[in-house]
């Protein structure tokens, strides 16, 4: 297979990748599609409609995508998508590691895979997305185990939502002050701080028990919780690999070896 489309159903956007001669060569994010849509999409030979809908420069190449990989992390979202039998569902039961457990998130076990096949087992692997997850195997390919917490702009947002004063804040580009002197800049300060050491603390205990290790951090918050662990921690933050497409590097592998 030279030419396929691989989508991640993300908990707030569809993550898609285009691989062409084994490599991945384009990516791209959308917001969700409408049963009619999806429908509408997948009905075209070749998958012609929907490559040209989401990577629009590809469209006009000979080579069109021959089949489409599916990862999800929302189950009424897979389901839109099976309905077509062209459709490939990829399950935890693909994923070459061992050990894992029923209730494992599909992405963060693809992306787990992506970074131990790319920069080698062991591996510990930090996603910045919606939730804030760690998820690390050892050098025989088994799971060691993980955990997950609300992330950067969900903590910021349920302050927000689930208080009778606090403001909604945005994500700051630059460390806010530790000791901060109004209401916005103390949210901010809180919640980054304490999420900046609680990833040094999870890197520096994995690398006690495996001190070769690799971490590598993925994941929509990717750059900017980087940013702020090269601020704060330079010498862990020097030795973390900084990779947005984790997932497809794993789901790639799985799809060329199968």
């Amino acid at each position: 297979m030279e030419t396929y489309l691989a989508l991640m159903i993300g908990n707030s956007r569809l993550h898609w990748g285009l691989f062409a001669n084994q490599s991945l060569v384009m990516t791209m994010d959308t917001d969700y599609f409408t049963p009619s849509v999806i429908h509408q999409l997948l009905k075209s030979p070749n998958l012609e409609e929907l490559s040209s809908t989401i990577f629009s420069p590809y469209s006009h190449s000979s080579q069109l995508p021959q089949a489409l990989f599916v990862a999800s992390v929302v189950p009424s979202q897979t389901e839109l998508w099976r309905a077509d039998a062209n459709v490939n569902i990829m399950t935890l039961e693909r994923v070459p590691l061992r050990g894992l457990y029923s209730t494992l998130g599909i992405d963060r076990a693809l992306a787990l895979w992506g970074a131990g096949r790319t920069w080698g087992f062991p591996v510990l692997v930090i996603d910045g997305g919606t939730a804030l997850t760690f998820t690390a195997a050892d050098n025989h390919f088994n799971l060691v185990g993980g955990a997950i917490l609300p992330g950067l702009g969900l903590q910021l947002a349920t302050l927000g939502e689930n208080t009778g004063q606090l403001p909604h804040v945005d994500i700051p580009q630059k460390l806010p002050p530790r000791y901060a002197a109004n209401t916005q800049s103390a949210m901010q300060s809180g919640i980054i701080y304490t999420i900046i050491a609680g990833i040094k603390d999870f890197i520096e205990t994995w690398w006690r028990d495996f001190p070769q290790s690799r971490v590598a951090i993925t994941g929509g918050d990717r750059q900017i919780l980087f940013n702020y662990l090269q601020l704060q921690f330079p010498a862990i933050a020097n030795h973390v690999i900084v990779e947005q497409n984790l997932i497809f590097l794993g789901m790639g592998d799985i799809i060329h070896n199968s």
